[in-house]
């Protein structure tokens, strides 16, 4: 989305403009619109207007809207001056585009020649929808269709910035529970315990020897110990 820059003479059907007699004080331009036309607090039908800037002390850039013959004023639009690098010499009005069938929001108004030109302010709720339908800035002030010119120039003008795209929230993903791992052991064996061998025993002979022995050396004891006595 972004805007239609809209050039005299060279838009389709939706308008022409036509510079008046007034001179280039007022910039007063003949505009004719081929289908409706959104503008601050009004939409203004098909149909041939005059825009021009009014005489304000100390500003320049409030803008009036009146029928052909200048006896009707259908509106009166506070705006902020809007710089472009490269004049041209036609009138130059970019329009928000919008959704088929709705009518095309005015966003400002350049005349030939001009490096300054006049970009529209909007009410406060307004703005926030077309900003929010054409995704980029738009000014605007707490402002009514009953505010004298001298009241608009007063109402603090903001910039409606669009809402920012929906952030996208990664989603955790939680696996599902898995059947537990099992394995099937092998049966062990335990081999049985080898049987303990006790060392052999020594023959009983030795020890029947050495008992005739002792019996013969106690013998000879108790001899000797009767001779003695």
């Amino acid at each position: 989305m972004g805007k239609i820059l809209a050039l005299v003479l060279c838009f389709g059907l939706l308008f022409i403009v036509v510079p008046t007699n007034a001179g280039l004080w007022d910039k007063a331009t003949t505009v004719t619109f081929s289908q409706p036309v959104e503008l601050p607090n009004i939409v203004l039908p098909a149909g041939t207007y005059i825009f021009r800037i009014l005489d304000t002390p100390g500003s320049r850039h409030v803008v009036q809207v009146f029928n052909p013959d200048q006896t009707k004023l259908y509106t009166t639009i506070l705006a902020i001056p809007n710089y472009r690098m490269t004049p041209t010499d036609k009138t130059v009005i970019p329009f928000d585009e919008r959704a088929a069938g709705k009518p095309q929001a005015m966003h400002a108004w350049f005349y030939p020649a001009d490096n300054f030109g006049q970009e529209f302010v909007y009410p406060k709720a307004r703005a926030v929808e077309i900003a929010k339908a054409v995704q980029e800035p738009v000014l605007a002030a707490e402002i009514t269709p009953t505010e004298t010119p001298a009241e608009l120039l007063e109402a603090p003008v903001v910039t409606i910035a669009p809402p920012a795209p929906p952030t996208e929230i990664a989603q955790t993903v939680i696996p599902e529970p898995k059947e537990p791992i099992t394995w099937e052991n092998p049966p062990v064996t335990v081999p049985a315990p080898a049987p303990i061998e006790l060392p052999k025993t020594a023959s009983p002979f030795p020890l029947v020897g050495l008992g005739g022995v002792s019996a013969i050396a106690l013998s000879l004891v108790l001899r000797v110990l009767r001779k003695a006595s």
